[in-house]
């Protein structure tokens, strides 16, 4: 009899984070995610050694031979979205829009869907599956933003068998799917938006996207930590993961490219939800910024960068004597841990005693910025509202200040002042090696803190 020996046991592995263990545990011991576990078979030398040649499915072709049309993307119709797809959906691409609820992912989609159907009409319609919500639901919603066509069709499915009858039937140019983890199969252990179920129903649609070249786009739930719902495999199989997020109190939002194998993955487009649907924003730096003609104290007002995007927003700070024996710390659209750098830096660094003072720091807008570009405007909109004197209305903030009170350039300065220039600024403290500064705007290099609350002094005098 032969010997079971340790090579040719069966090993375990988590489908969240591929984690290999010789026993089954009903937690991985890497990513603590329960019931991830699958049996895999260890393959041996011997079957290893069987393993032989195959008929290829497609001869090996020089690069230069390969046909690119088919793998032109085309234009879904909304500028926003194609922005961030990188020009449009390229034909067998699959697409996870993920998002927290309510924050419109059904309705951009069926905007989609509809500017398909519109413009290609019979020649290539659009099918919209939801599994979320009756047939009826989505009309009602569909009517409300005027997005009814006659090449646009709807089921609603929750077995992806049946989805793949209602594709062989309508024969779309798109499809769309609202949930992947609302889909399942009876032929699949597990229930619907189980780990299980929706690898392989994700894997199915994948297979079916690239032998038909249509282009799929699937609808992802999020975690209350933000992260997309189910095996992190499902990132893995898709071509491009784009995450929607907004404020439930604004009606900005935001598509951010996050995976995208055909075009850059760090594009962001802009959105605006109204009454009647979903508009994009082509120019969105006007929404986070209050125009004076005259300076009010605790403003700043700076440009971030998202993806290759240059946004300006304005800081807000107000700062007011505390009653309280630990005075309070309340911050909006900014990172948390920057703005207490920020307080102790004013402190130590530019002799602004704020121990004995409630801080409040806020962006207009729900505009969020986290980068350390604006350090420098949150630090002089502090000291602003600190000593009560206003900065000027054109003049424009740039800058990381570091521990020891030192401001360090930050890159992209040229886009940054570009844009404020062309929205009317016209004066800028900017950091030190920021190169070449553009036509109509005035730029002043501030080394550090000091120099920086020496110019809010300067512009007070004038």
């Amino acid at each position: 009899m032969a010997r079971n020996t340790k090579s040719n046991k069966p090993g375990y592995r988590c489908v969240e984070c591929g984690h290999e263990s010789a026993k089954w545990f009903g937690r991985c011991q890497e990513c603590q995610a329960w019931g991830t576990l699958e049996e895999v078979g260890v393959p041996t030398r011997a079957t290893m050694a069987r393993i032989s040649a195959g008929a290829p499915s497609a001869p090996a072709r020089p690069i230069a031979e390969v046909d690119v049309e088919t793998a032109r993307a085309r234009r879904t119709g909304v500028s926003e979205l194609d922005r961030v797809l990188g020009g449009g959906l390229v034909p067998g691409a699959v697409v996870l829009l993920a998002g927290e609820p309510g924050v419109g992912k059904s309705t951009l989609l069926l905007e989609v869907a509809f500017r398909w159907a519109a413009r290609d009409g019979a020649a290539s319609p659009s099918l919209y599956v939801t599994g979320e919500e009756s047939a009826g639901q989505v009309r009602l919603r569909a009517e409300r933003t005027g997005n009814v066509h006659d090449s646009m069709f709807l089921a609603a499915e929750s077995d992806i068998g049946a989805v793949f009858g209602h594709v062989d039937v309508v024969r779309p140019g798109l499809l769309v799917v609202d949930s992947v983890q609302t889909l399942g199969s009876t032929e699949i252990d597990g229930t619907p938006g189980g780990v299980t179920q929706v690898r392989a129903v994700t894997a199915a649609l994948v297979a079916l996207a690239k032998e038909r070249g249509l282009p799929v786009v699937l609808v992802g739930h999020v975690t209350k930590d933000g992260a997309i719902a189910g095996p992190r495999v499902l990132e893995h199989l898709v071509d491009v993961v784009l995450h929607f997020e907004g404020d439930r109190h604004t009606s900005l939002r935001m598509v951010r490219g996050v995976k995208n194998r055909f075009g850059p993955a760090d594009e962001v487009g802009c959105f605006e939800l109204v009454d009647d649907g979903i508009l994009g924003v082509p120019d969105p730096s006007g929404l986070f910024l209050n125009r004076r003609d005259t300076g009010v104290a605790g403003t700043a007002v700076t440009v971030a960068v998202e993806g290759k995007r240059p946004l300006l927003g304005e800081v807000q700070a107000l700062v007011s004597k505390s009653a309280l024996p630990s005075p309070r710390r309340a911050v909006s659209g900014l990172d948390s841990a920057r703005v207490a750098m920020a307080l102790a830096v004013l402190e130590r660094r530019g002799r602004i005693r704020l121990s004995e003072s409630d801080v409040f720091a806020a962006t207009v807008g729900g505009m969020r910025i986290h980068e350390p570009a604006a350090d420098l405007a949150l630090a002089l909109a502090v000291a602003s509202a600190a000593r009560d004197i206003p900065l000027p209305p054109d003049l424009v903030v740039l800058g990381e200040v570091g521990l020891a009170g030192e401001v360090r350039r930050v890159t992209g300065v040229k886009s940054r002042l570009a844009e404020a220039a062309r929205l009317g600024f016209t004066r800028a403290l900017v950091p030190p090696d920021s190169g070449t500064i553009p036509d109509g705007i005035r730029a002043t290099v501030t080394p550090d803190l000091g120099a920086a609350l020496q110019a809010l002094h300067e512009s007070a005098a004038t």
